[in-house]
């Protein structure tokens, strides 16, 4: 109407159309036709006052409109479009679709003008922009960055950074890590807190597997580490809706910032020589700048207001725990980052909890602690507890072949000459047959088990079942014992059938 106004009183002045179109208000053409309504309505008199913008809008059409729009050929599809839309479906897709299945002939244009008339009526996307006060939160990401080479083994692995910005002082902790794991994870919080010299009110975070177990908007499930930690120091975890980073838009522009200012045309010899440069960094460059939104150098804001209103650091730092879920094998054991460590036989097969520290390892079924172990650091390593094991395994583990020994040398001569003549096999080992052998001794006695040793090996049979056969038909005997010494003695001196007058009569 701005335009319109301003002819109307140039003519009103005076001027002729072609002076007016000169200046570059409107065109000959147009002008003719504003000066024609306009004397039909009397206002090219200076002495009548020009109306108002809404009178003027009902006597000029606006400028650029449009004619009256033809009918769609997709409108008899008008509904199967729209849902195809609002289901994500392209619009390629959507006229391959429409030709294929339901004979349309138009073009992909007319798809696409549908689809853009579509989104028009939608109402516009509002985002709005969140204030913290200092010390309120901090939000963190990870970001990837280069490969390097450890320089003992020359192996190549992959790193990425953790940031952890202060919302309000846009100052920032940046460091380079080899993984993602929870005990990374943590460690990373320590150390940004400790650079900061204290705790924020509360972390805003992604649904990174490391903190939260379970994404969602309005129930999330934290990690149950991630939980201690944020109890031992104080602070509350936000975690941001899925698929909506906008919420943590301060520290995403931090990565940004990170992978374009720090990371290019930089070397690092190693992963410490990294997280060196960058702290450097953070607090020569970043550190330094004029943010582009505060406006202000983020370490002049952070040292003169937001350190103070920083929650202060426990004085004693709460022990960086991992817990994890996991599941007891047959062979009485669980396994934690390749190791392996025991619990007791009889929780074979259920699920436990698993809370693992710096140096040592604990086992709970709830809450009830059922074992404790030395952390191991060596992969493949195995800690175990022998009472943690089945009685027939611990026997196996502690009666060896020296204990052995000494047990028949208790029970008896014969029975120590037996269990050696069984050790001395040159082709079966016999651990399991002397064991079984000793164990007679608490169901028949020490004596009587001897005395059956001592005929087994009279009859050169130091064997198992041989022992169990005297014993089971009562052969051990000092009477029989006796007599097969004295017939032994006939077969050795006289031969076979030589036999004196006693022994034959017995």
């Amino acid at each position: 109407m701005y335009q319109y106004r301003q002819a109307l009183v140039r003519m009103r002045q005076g001027d002729a159309d072609r002076v007016i179109a000169r200046s570059g208000l409107m065109g000959r053409k147009k002008l003719k036709a504003v000066r024609k309504q306009a004397a039909l309505l009397g206002w090219l008199s200076p002495d009548i006052p020009l109306p108002d913008d809404g009178t003027l809008a009902g006597a000029f059409s606006p400028p650029g409109e449009a004619p009256a729009s033809s009918v769609s050929s997709l409108a008899p599809f008008r509904e199967r479009v729209t849902a195809w839309h609002a289901a994500g479906v392209q619009g390629t897709t959507i006229h391959s679709a429409l030709t294929r299945e339901h004979g349309f002939a138009g073009s992909y244009s007319s798809v696409r003008r549908f689809l853009q008339q579509l989104d028009a009526a939608k109402p516009p996307e509002v985002s709005m922009r969140l204030t913290f006060q200092p010390g309120e939160a901090v939000q963190v990401d990870f970001g990837a960055s280069p490969l390097l080479t450890d320089v003992h083994t020359g192996e190549i692995f992959k790193t990425w950074f953790f940031v952890m910005t202060l919302c309000w002082s846009r100052h920032q902790y940046v460091e380079m890590i080899p993984d993602q794991t929870v005990a990374t994870w943590l460690s990373c919080h320590r150390r940004a807190f400790e650079w900061f010299g204290g705790v924020p009110g509360r972390v805003i975070i992604d649904n990174a597997k490391c903190a939260i177990t379970k994404a969602c908007i309005h129930d999330p499930e934290v990690q149950r580490s991630y939980a201690e930690f944020a109890e031992g120091y104080g602070f509350r975890i936000d975690p941001c809706p899925p698929r909506d980073p906008q919420k943590k838009g301060i520290v995403e522009a931090g990565v940004k910032y990170v992978k374009r200012s720090f990371l290019p045309l930089r070397i690092f010899r190693s992963l410490a020589d990294a997280n060196r440069q960058a702290q450097e960094w953070v607090m020569s460059v970043a550190g330094n700048r004029c943010h582009g939104t505060t406006r202000e150098q983020p370490l002049t804001r952070f040292a003169d207001v937001e350190r103070a209103l920083l929650g202060k650091l426990p004085g004693v730092p709460p022990r960086l725990s991992v817990w994890a879920k996991v599941k007891v094998h047959r062979d009485a054991h669980v396994q934690y980052l390749r190791c392996l460590y025991s619990v007791p036989f009889k929780l074979v097969g259920l699920s436990l909890w698993l809370k693992a520290t710096e140096s040592t390892l604990q086992l709970y079924r709830e809450h009830e602690l059922v074992a404790t172990h030395v952390r191991q650091a060596k992969p493949g390593s195995r800690s175990t507890v022998a009472d943690h094991m089945p009685p027939e395994a611990q026997t196996w583990q502690t009666q060896d072949t020296q204990w052995c020994l000494q047990e028949a040398e208790r029970i008896g001569p014969s029975c120590h000459a037996l269990i050696h003549a069984l050790f001395s096999d040159k082709v079966l080992e016999n651990l399991r047959a002397v064991q079984a052998v000793l164990r007679l001794a608490k169901k028949v006695g020490a004596a009587r088990l001897n005395a059956a040793c001592a005929r087994a090996m009279a009859f050169d049979q130091p064997r198992l079942r041989t022992v169990k056969a005297i014993l089971a038909n009562g052969l051990d005997s000092q009477a029989e014992l006796q007599t097969f010494d004295a017939l032994a003695a006939t077969y050795t001196q006289g031969g076979r059938f030589c036999r004196d007058t006693s022994s034959l009569l017995n």
